[in-house]
């Protein structure tokens, strides 16, 4: 196979540390790097094929997980973040020279509110959570990745026992969904 699934994933991976408690994420610059301190070890880490994530040069896909919003701090050079995209739904906060998202904080009303998306490869500690499904996999058709070379790709995740999604695995759907419901109007149960 001629792609790069991600770095991390390419010749399989190691299952982390369930004592692991946080650590820091650094963006990629040379000197006065971002700092980012996680207080806790990342939550639902997978690959993800959107458009918006950062991913390392030349991967299909990044490795994204969450943090609790608490457990996040900037911990050095904080005036180098930006937005990206202000009005997206993920306040995601990139390093002004590097580029690398640092994190991404929803601010807005959403289930995943109180989550902050960040990236435990920014680290140089081991042992954070080991991707637990693939996510969003034909987004990378839009960014000019071949429809036809999709199955090897399904192929390569299912090698590495993870299971495909073309949005987001079932147990983050129905987050989704019952946030969805709480918040529209009061619907007669089925």
């Amino acid at each position: 196979m001629s792609f790069s699934i991600h770095p991390l994933l390419n010749n399989g991976f190691k299952t982390g540390d369930s004592n692991k408690s946080g650590g820091k994420l650094y963006c990629h610059c040379k000197a006065n790097r971002v700092e980012v301190t996680l207080g806790s070890d990342t939550a639902f880490n997978h690959a993800c094929g959107c458009s918006k994530c950062w991913k390392p040069k030349g991967a299909l896909f990044s490795v994204v997980g969450v943090v609790p919003v608490d457990k996040v701090s900037v911990t050095a050079n904080a005036n180098k973040l930006k937005v990206i995209d202000s009005s997206a739904a993920i306040q995601r906060h990139a390093c002004k020279e590097c580029g690398v998202h640092m994190y991404g904080r929803i601010e807005v009303d959403h289930a995943f509110k109180g989550l902050d998306f960040v990236h435990s490869e920014l680290s140089d500690e081991k042992g954070w959570q080991e991707p637990q499904f693939a996510a969003f996999v034909s987004s990378i058709i839009e960014q000019g990745f071949e429809q036809e070379k999709m199955g090897d790709v399904r192929k390569k995740f299912q090698g590495l026992g993870l299971e495909t999604f073309d949005c987001l695995n079932p147990t983050l759907m129905d987050l989704l969904a019952a946030h969805t419901a709480k918040t529209s109007a009061p619907k007669a149960k089925l």
